[in-house]
């Protein structure tokens, strides 16, 4: 019986560190890099009668060149609200409109953006941790109270701590790994 409840909880707690690991992946997937990315501007939020729609419900991202996105609005009267969201976005980008299309194209990273991009991702990176970490701890506190409640016995708690460890460590490393890809793409010239 308790070894299944150690089991359950070591489950969620992978279930939830998985969760972490997805949201970095997609904040990642943000940040900007040398290369053109439709994930770049899918989930800017537009604002489409008067709510907030990501751009991606609105309109087909391609890249017809490594270093321009082309944005095709499904609806052409969304065009303006379009470019709006871009110009007030942190991306530094001018969206440029042949009247069915919006062009962007994204200048050659200067030293300093690339520096402040790695320095963007470490803080991302460091988030992610932290999410795994505050993961790890509420799932021992559990385990603790388990202890205390006598549904587990100390052995198992000391097992179920180990094994919570290695789940803590595994997920740490892959966000070392998502890093280091990630500064990797953001430094190549």
């Amino acid at each position: 019986m308790s070894d299944d409840t150690i089991k359950d909880m070591l489950k969620d707690a992978e279930a939830r560190m998985h969760g972490a690991i997805h949201a970095l992946e997609q904040d990642l997937s943000t940040v900007r890099t040398g290369r053109a990315s439709p994930s770049l501007v899918e989930r800017l939020m537009v604002d489409y009668f008067d709510t907030p729609t990501p751009l991606i419900q609105l309109a087909t991202i391609s890249v017809p060149e490594p270093r321009s996105l082309m944005i095709k609005p499904f609806d052409p009267s969304t065009m303006k609200t379009i470019e709006k969201a871009i110009l007030a976005s942190d991306l530094g980008l001018t969206p440029n409109n042949d009247g069915k299309n919006i062009h962007l194209n994204l200048p050659p990273l200067t030293e300093q953006r690339r520096r402040d991009l790695v320095k963007h991702t470490h803080t991302r990176l460091e988030e992610a941790r932290v999410a795994i970490r505050n993961i790890r701890r509420d799932v021992h506190n559990d385990m603790r109270d388990f202890e205390k409640e006598k549904l587990i016995t100390e052995d198992e708690l000391k097992r179920g701590e180990d094994q919570l460890q290695k789940l803590t460590d595994r997920f740490v490393e892959d966000i070392n790994k998502h890093g280091q890809a990630k500064e990797k793409e953001i430094m190549e010239v």
